[in-house]
């Protein structure tokens, strides 16, 4: 008997020590655990290599349709048939010359109505989704957009890839089913994302700075809790850092009420030029995807169900006559037009209610200099209880947001009040010698967050933001809400309804999409007629690693830092822009004219961008194919007259359209936080230099006209004890 009880004395602590050994190995697993990080692994399409004889073939892409090709895929849903390729010819000039019997076959016209299987309306994030994902289902479906894509809400973003950790402690402190699902969801799709699209998202750092020692626990047990949910789809451990490995990560925070800080990992991407990949890739895949078209009005069929839209080619508009109007029919219509959706919906239902709350998103881009270019740092708890980011993007600072109701308009302008306040909470966390200057924005804007209406919600800010599908008597799909992270899932969901809805046949491609530029790799090989786009690589991933910016610089001799940013914005498609550049007739760089001498922007993407991404305005360029109008407006305004001589040339633009150009960019840019006294500048102006003219604020920003500090005697130009300040012939100086 004390045989059995000593036996057993001894046995607990030994089960208990290897349980808590068990435990806590498994811990330093799941914490340390080796790791793939998107981007890191070798290409799938390795890099050109050197031939023999030293020479070099750059890899050659497929090239998607022409504007007009697509649009005239357009008119043939609706039984109308134009020869294209003889009516592109004439209307490139015709300098080759035609036959009267080529001319007479551009006039022609045939019958023969082919209705797409889907129209979606909208080419944002979600609308490009839509058509990406029902293109590689092998539907036959088109996208359209009344501006650009990524024009509206989707450009304007807080750049992050992220479950969103605020939406998380919602869900446990107010035990909220549906924030738990919505940061679930989005902790998901982040990792799809990242794979998806390695040159134009990454991981992204993000400190946490704790004042108080006994909060430490809460916001590790926070953190952990958002590892602990991303599951596999997890990249990196949060992590605790002392004070004062803190402050060496981010020197620019504030010394004092500062225990320490954690540091958790979310996505961070370039949204525009995501959502601009997402419409070429659809585009690649088989969907018909034009922007500058605007939806009129829906059309109906005699039983009252929706067959199809009305719509205008604006850009006609740009060149002084009037924009062609002509219809589309579809099986199906979806509605993915982010803060406009009750617009649309009121084309189908006039008496709908709307289901859509409009919230203003305010951001600021600030210089470098205010954070670490490898570190972001969220303020949990701002002096009125939202939640503000502080994050290293494009080589700039980006702050924000604010969330507060707004009027939808076409571009809102971030008003003075919101930057203050945004400005304000940063002073707050950020050391006191660091002057955080109104003069230092260098570009601000607000975006409009399509949240889905909860009419209990008091303010937007407790709006949950996941998705709602809904379907009208008449057939029309809206998809409303959501975020950037989750576009692909809210996409698949929207297709699936539709399908059920329509009656419609997915099925594998009826051909092979030569996405990667080498038959090496089948794209369409997953491809089954089911959901697929959670491995569907966008244009230019195929190619990408990390060193592919050495292979550019060495072969056509771009600067690095350009080279570098040319992969990160374009992938493997970088050898296509690089092969666009003019040669610079110096000896380094050998090719690359900046549009801006501030950042790496290039006269090749402005050639890309409209041969190959539909660029079709200066705005088009300058805010979304480039980044230069949201990091910093007046840079976008002194570049303007570049980037328009450049269209133009690629485009055929009469000094009418260029005029036209001119004022609506300026116009744009306004919204971007361009200054009132910039505005009223002239072409000529600004070629001038006069946007480098300051005014008052401006002057007293930076030390413009003092000497040197330790001035030599030698570097003056008066007599030793001579007055400059006072008469020459005064007493003083004789």
């Amino acid at each position: 008997m004390a045989a059995r009880h000593g036996t057993q004395r001894l046995a607990r602590p030994l089960l208990y020590g290897t349980s808590a050994a068990a435990v806590g190995a498994g811990f330093l697993y799941i914490a340390y655990r080796p790791r793939t990080i998107p981007g890191s692994e070798d290409p799938v399409v390795p890099p050109p290599k050197y031939g023999e004889e030293g020479e070099l073939k750059p890899p050659r892409f497929p090239n998607v349709k022409s504007r007009q090709e697509q649009i005239a895929d357009l008119k043939r849903s609706a039984g109308v048939r134009e020869a294209v390729s003889a009516k592109l010819k004439s209307g490139i000039g015709g300098f080759l010359g035609s036959s009267k019997e080529e001319d007479g076959k551009a006039g022609a016209v045939e019958q023969g109505e082919e209705p797409y299987d889907l129209l979606v309306i909208g080419g944002g994030a979600t609308g490009a989704g839509i058509a990406l994902d029902a293109a590689t289902r092998g539907l036959k479906v088109a996208c359209v957009e009344r501006d650009d894509f990524s024009s509206g809400t989707s450009s304007k973003s807080t750049k992050l890839v992220h479950g969103g950790v605020r939406y998380l402690e919602k869900a446990v402190w107010e035990l909220d089913y549906n924030q738990y699902k919505l940061v679930k969801e989005a902790l998901t799709e982040r990792k799809y994302f990242l794979d998806t699209a390695p040159h134009l998202s990454s991981w992204l750092p993000i400190m946490l700075p704790i004042d108080k020692w006994w909060k430490a626990p809460y916001f590790w047990a926070g953190t952990k809790f958002y590892d602990i949910l991303a599951g596999s789809e997890n990249i990196e451990s949060s992590y605790f850092l002392t004070r004062s490995k803190a402050l060496e990560a981010f020197p620019m925070l504030r010394k004092n009420n500062f225990f320490g800080a954690l540091v958790y990992y979310d996505g961070a991407h370039n949204d525009s030029r995501m959502n601009v990949s997402l419409a070429m890739t659809a585009a690649l895949y088989g969907s018909t995807v034009v922007n500058h078209i605007e939806v009129t009005s829906l059309e109906k069929d005699a039983s009252g169900q929706l067959n199809g839209a009305r719509v205008r080619d604006v850009i006609g508009d740009r060149d002084g006559r009037k924009g062609e109007e002509f219809s589309i029919k579809a099986k199906g219509i979806i509605n993915a037009t982010g803060p406009f959706t009750d617009s649309i919906r009121k084309m189908d239902d006039q008496e709908v209610k709307e289901i859509v709350a409009p919230s203003s998103g305010v951001h600021v881009i600030l210089p470098g200099y205010y954070s670490p270019a490898k570190m972001g740092l969220i303020d949990p708890k701002t002096s009125d209880g939202r939640v503000i980011f502080f994050l290293p993007w494009q080589g700039n600072t980006i702050a924000g947001t604010t969330d507060a109701p707004i009027d939808i308009v076409k571009n809102p302008i971030a008003g003075e009040e919101e930057i203050n306040w945004i400005l304000s909470e940063i002073r707050g966390y950020l050391a006191p010698e660091i002057n955080v200057r109104r003069g230092d924005v260098l570009a601000a804007w607000s975006g409009i967050r399509p949240l889905v209406k909860d009419p209990k919600a008091k303010n937007t800010e407790s709006l949950v933001r996941n998705h709602l599908i809904t379907v009208s008597d008449a057939g029309l799909v809206t998809c409303a809400g959501g975020k950037w992270t989750t576009y692909r899932q809210m996409a698949e969901e929207t297709v699936d309804e539709a399908i059920k809805l329509f009656k419609l046949g997915p099925g594998p491609l009826s051909f092979k999409p030569d996405v990667s530029g080498t038959e090496l790799i089948d794209d369409a090989a997953p491809l089954d007629g089911k959901c697929q786009t959670h491995q569907v690589r966008l244009i230019g991933a195929h190619g990408y690693s990390k060193t592919l910016f050495i292979n550019l610089i060495q072969h056509f001799g771009i600067e690095t830092t350009v080279a570098q940013h040319l992969v990160d914005s374009y992938g493997d498609r970088a050898w296509t822009v690089a092969a666009l550049c003019s040669p610079t007739e110096k000896r380094y760089p050998v090719r690359g004219i900046r549009i801006s001498a501030l950042y790496p922007f290039i006269d090749g993407e402005v050639r890309y961008a409209v041969r190959h991404e539909y660029a079709q305005t200066a705005v088009d360029v300058l805010a979304r194919r480039t980044r230069l109008a949201f990091l910093n407006a007046q840079a976008a305004l002194e570049a303007l007259p570049m980037v328009i001589d450049m269209m133009g040339e690629e485009l055929k633009w009469n000094k009418h359209r260029r005029e036209v150009e001119w004022k609506e960019t300026v116009q744009f840019l306004a919204s971007m936080g361009l200054p009132k006294s910039k505005m009223e500048l002239s072409r000529k102006q600004v070629e001038n230099g006069q946007v480098g003219v300051f005014d008052e604020h401006e002057r007293k920003l930076y030390s413009r006209h003092d000497g040197p500090a330790d001035l030599l005697e030698s570097d003056s130009k008066f007599q030793p004890g001579e007055n400059p300040m006072v008469h020459q012939e005064s007493h003083v100086n004789k």
